[in-house]
């Protein structure tokens, strides 16, 4: 059995199931997956799970159930930069005062990220441009896209932050939910466009592989079918990220 990650979501997704009152009963949850990777446990993929680090920061605002989803992608984020990710249930009236010292921390510069199309033109940016002495933390805002879209609007504690509109260059390839439109990607496909945009490239880059692997080999559990050779880029990919990585160290 390979070890769970400790990062946030991980440690949200546990806290999320100590307090159920019954069994939570998601999409594939039926199917004998790696607890620590959330595939079947026949494809496994944590031999190639890298872990960066970057001076951007993650902040998950989560919808009640998303932790527990085995197709959460939000968790993929914190599997690639487990030092600068943050994850927290949503909640309008009640959030979690952790969070609130999060965004109030001067060391880092909140962006919410949210589509261009959506709310309060005076507010959007296409750059990430944080003041001296600021990193930039994004806040991303991870469950279904009516749910995002209540947490955007039914949160008065973000209003005050900048809001970064991505616009991807390709269409989501993310085909475990249906997108109410063809541009609005996952919670992962965001965050790598995001490091992108911030020039955090590598990082970028192997949330990406990561993210690629995790749905390929998802959805081919889904069919019963056997990961392809078409894998081979993505595993080369995140070898090498990771031999960069741990020469760093």
């Amino acid at each position: 059995m390979k070890p769970i990650p400790d990062h946030a979501v991980n440690r949200l997704r546990l806290w999320r199931k100590s307090v159920s009152t019954r069994p939570f009963l998601a999409r594939g949850g039926s199917v004998p997956r790696c607890d620590a990777c959330q595939l079947r446990h026949d494809w496994c993929a944590c031999d190639w799970r890298p872990a960066l680090k970057a001076k951007a920061g993650f902040c998950l605002m989560m919808y009640d159930s998303e932790p527990m989803k085995p197709s959460n992608t939000g968790r993929l984020i914190a599997d690639v930069l487990p030092d600068t990710t943050w994850a927290f249930l949503w909640s309008r009236t009640e959030p979690h005062p952790e969070l609130l010292a999060l965004l109030a921390d001067p060391a880092w510069q909140p962006y919410v990220v949210f589509p261009a199309c959506e709310k309060e033109p005076t507010r959007l940016t296409s750059v990430v441009t944080p003041a001296p002495g600021k990193k930039p933390l994004f806040i991303l805002l991870d469950g279904t896209w009516p749910e995002a879209r209540k947490m955007f609007n039914k949160s008065p504690y973000l209003d005050g932050f900048p809001v970064l509109a991505i616009k991807p260059d390709a269409l989501s390839t993310y085909g475990m939910r249906v997108a109410h439109s063809d541009e609005h990607l996952c919670t992962a496909e965001v965050a790598a466009c995001v490091l992108e945009v911030a020039g955090e490239l590598q990082a970028g880059q192997a949330l990406q592989l990561w993210f690629n692997l995790f749905s390929s080999r998802y959805m081919a559990g889904r069919v019963s079918r056997a990961p392809g050779e078409d894998e081979t880029p993505l595993l080369q990919g995140l070898e090498a990220i990771k031999g960069q990585a741990a020469a760093l160290d």
